[in-house]
């Protein structure tokens, strides 16, 4: 049994899962994989609705998340298509029946046809929750954040970034004017748009906020990465 850690940092050691209470939701944020990748279960209080950010990797140790802490779990949503976001995903499909979601342009390179194609500016339900879906391209064409906020919330804003947003820089690019693609979109995106208290929960690593890496914008954009 996968056991999770009510103490939350925003900081895992690789293979380690911990919640956050919210007023009206819980995060509960797994370390999994080689690549020490981030899978979120976002449970709706009220419902007891669960989305899944990303099926990464460790389908077992999902599944067993699921069925203690999200035994309805309503959708799973696929940030970008890259493999190491989509191990587990078949897998836990099989298991739980669960939809999925995906942007347009990243859904054919899954494993799993989704349920439901995401664009920019579409709202995600999960029981009380409602989950704004941010198109950010550069990282991959199709890339996706989910902005949950509201009551559940305490009207702090929960972003899950994918591989766009990390503490200390955008996501890794590889073709000439990626990257100022991607930062273009999270400048114009996010930070424009979501005040310094979001919570930013990234697709590797650490927790951060919108306030910490917004004095470092200029500094990305000098740097080129």
């Amino acid at each position: 049994m996968t056991t999770v850690d009510d103490d939350y940092t925003g900081h895992l050691d690789a293979g380690t899962a911990a919640r956050r209470t919210l007023p009206g939701a819980t995060i509960v944020k797994a370390s999994v994989g080689p690549m020490d990748n981030n899978a979120y279960l976002v449970t709706c209080s009220q419902t007891g609705q669960t989305l899944l950010v990303d099926a990464a990797n460790d389908a077992d140790v999902l599944l067993d998340l699921i069925r203690q802490h999200a035994p309805t779990l309503a959708l799973i949503v696929t940030t970008h298509q890259h493999q190491d976001h989509w191990v587990a995903l078949a897998e836990v499909v099989k298991a739980t029946g669960a939809p999925t979601a995906a942007h347009t342009l990243d859904a054919q390179a899954l494993p799993v046809t989704p349920d439901r194609l995401l664009s920019h500016g579409d709202v995600v339900e999960v029981g009380a929750l409602r989950f704004d879906v941010i198109h950010l391209q550069g990282h991959t064409e199709g890339s996706v954040a989910l902005a949950l906020h509201g009551p559940a919330t305490g009207d702090v804003v929960q972003l899950f970034t994918g591989d766009c947003l990390f503490p200390g820089g955008v996501g890794k690019t590889w073709r000439e004017g990626d990257f100022e693609r991607l930062l273009g979109d999270v400048s114009t995106r996010v930070f424009d748009v979501y005040p310094d208290s979001t919570v930013v929960y990234p697709g590797h690593g650490d927790d951060t906020t919108l306030g910490a890496e917004r004095p470092h914008l200029a500094e990305w954009r000098d740097r080129g990465w």
